[in-house]
């Protein structure tokens, strides 16, 4: 049997329906007109002609679009989303209640003032379960004469317990003593962790801002149903604008002399706004990019990011919203942080090292791991720019038999041939890029192995990973033996292509999963790229468990 809701996008509502999306198949890279498998390749490399009339509205929604005005009265809760704990038993609900203040003179809200109650219940059965969370308040604050501070409302999270497997359920939150609780809401648990038990669609997107790309993403993303939303980095983009609201396509291009990197917070109010018909009733799962750094007074960073989301980092043991894992089924996922410590001296590698020697592959088969620049990218936009993060971590994911790792940061889309230490390997993970969510920056379209299109060595650290230290160092063998770039489109990049996005896994059993890249401009079940991604478990022994 389905079960329907509708998510309502402004004022038209889109029929969500829990149940079986039958998907129409491009012709790109089929195999005499199948689907093709890890198993056929390593492919020869592919670069889908650039579409020049297709360039997008890269155009942010303005704060008089009625999809980011605020809608609520008094302290009914706005902003609602989930996101899930460690296992299927437990889901995180949040919202914010109250009106945020920008300006010269703000007073933060009492936290205190408004209660922070989920009731729920079975789909169909009274919701006859309570249960209590936590609230706070976070400013964005800047010590330089003329810049207008921030304080967000009053953020909620409850965390609910004891739910069962592969369920709906339904909820209300807010403050019931106030008078101010939510329409009700639906939301379905991951089903139980092992070999045979998956979500059926989870929906990969990174870069996604609050443009009218965005919009277009979004629509596609809710079109095929997913199950469970992960956002690779870069959420919001507040700080593309200053604290008067004034925005830009490039930052350090408009406003180069800022004392600090201003952010517009009301930015992230817009897009918790916009976002609530989608994840308010499917989860999504967040992991830090550079865009959420926003740095403020005190040299505090990842404020609002750390704030508006809740996450399962004390469920699976790390002390950080900026790294973190969680199960989906038989999905183990790691999500890991970029703009942190990575060095195997580091809190975050120790953590990763113990998070990957507790994961029972019997009973959650599949690993996955994500985080936001892209270690495999051959464009010419970061290139090679995580290099130090590679260094450091790839041996351990390669040596636990990680499957496939998707990241953003690029805005383009491309996917990789299984591959480690920039060799074809049949037991190295599948590289994802999908950094083409839609977000006002420029889309990624030149290749760093095209003629002039090399950057300089010393031009790819970034100074937000690892302090800028310089990694990225000239290749010892292979074809690009002595050069900094491939001079051809490198033997582990399958295919790639300059286009906006968002990618569907849907995970088969304990050893084939479909992956589909949608392209923003296609019908909505056309796919750009497909393929079966086939983990050889036999072949590809993971490394045992320390005694």
């Amino acid at each position: 049997m389905k079960n329907s809701f509708e998510l309502k996008m402004g004022s038209a509502s889109v029929p969500f329906i829990i149940g079986v999306v039958v998907l129409v198949m491009s012709p790109l890279l089929k195999v005499d007109g199948r689907v093709p498998t890890t198993l056929e390749g390593p492919f020869e490399p592919v670069t889908v002609p650039l579409d020049k009339s297709f360039r997008g509205n890269a155009m942010d929604l303005p704060d008089t679009d009625p999809l980011v005005q605020r809608t609520v009265q008094g302290f009914e809760p706005e902003q609602i989303s989930l996101s899930l704990s460690s296992s299927y038993a437990s889901l995180w609900i949040s919202w914010i209640t109250g009106e945020f203040q920008i300006g010269d003179n703000i007073e933060a809200l009492d936290p205190e003032s408004v209660g922070s109650i989920v009731e729920y219940g079975r789909y169909g059965r009274t919701m006859s379960h309570r249960s209590k969370g936590y609230s706070l308040v976070y400013s964005q604050l800047y010590p330089f004469e003329g810049l207008q501070n921030y304080t967000s409302g009053i953020i909620h999270h409850v965390r609910l317990t004891g739910l069962k497997p592969n369920t709906l359920y339904q909820y209300r939150c807010g403050d019931p003593s106030l008078s101010a609780m939510s329409e009700v809401h639906y939301f379905r648990t991951m089903p139980e962790s092992g070999p045979n038990s998956y979500p059926s669609r989870i929906a990969i997107v990174g870069d996604l801002g609050l443009t009218y790309n965005t919009t277009s993403t979004v629509d596609h993303m809710i079109s095929n149903h997913p199950d469970l939303v992960l956002l690779v980095g870069d959420v919001s983009y507040a700080n593309m604008y200053l604290t008067n609201g004034t925005g830009t396509n490039c930052y350090s291009c408009s406003f180069s002399d800022t004392p600090i990197h201003e952010t517009y917070q009301p930015r992230w109010d817009y897009w918790g706004r916009y976002m609530q018909p989608l994840i308010s009733n499917v989860p999504i799962m967040v992991i830090e990019g550079n865009h959420e750094l926003e740095e403020q007074a005190e040299n505090k960073t990842f404020v609002a990011y750390s704030s508006r989301f809740a996450f399962p980092s004390e469920e699976s043991g790390s002390s950080s919203t900026l790294y973190y894992s969680f199960n989906a089924g038989g999905i183990h996922f790691i999500m890991l942080g970029a703009y942190t410590s990575f060095d195997k001296s580091g809190e975050q590698y120790k953590w990763l090292e113990k998070d990957l020697a507790s994961v029972e592959r019997e009973v959650t088969p599949w690993l996955v791991a994500t985080w936001h620049p892209p270690w495999y990218s051959t464009y010419t936009a970061h290139f090679r720019e995580a290099e130090c993060m590679r260094v450091e971590m790839e041996d351990l994911l390669y040596q636990y038999g990680v499957d496939i790792v998707f990241n953003g940061h690029v805005h383009a889309y491309e996917r990789s041939n299984r591959v480690y230490n920039y060799t074809l390997d049949p037991c190295g993970p599948v590289y994802v890029t999908v950094g083409d969510g839609g977000n006002r920056e420029k889309m990624a379209i030149t290749h760093a192995d095209e003629p002039g299109n090399c950057p300089e060595p010393s031009s790819t650290p970034d100074k937000l990973i690892n302090g800028g230290l310089f990694c990225g160092f000239n290749f010892t063998s292979g074809p690009a033996q002595g050069q900094f770039c491939w001079d051809r489109q490198p033997d582990y990049s399958a295919i790639r292509e300059s286009s906006f996005g968002h990618g569907i896994l849907e995970v088969k059993n304990e050893t084939h999963a479909l992956w589909i890249w949608h392209r923003n401009q296609d019908y909505y079940g056309i796919a750009g790229d497909e393929i079966y991604i086939v983990r050889q478990p036999q072949k590809c022994p993971v490394k045992p468990k320390d005694p």
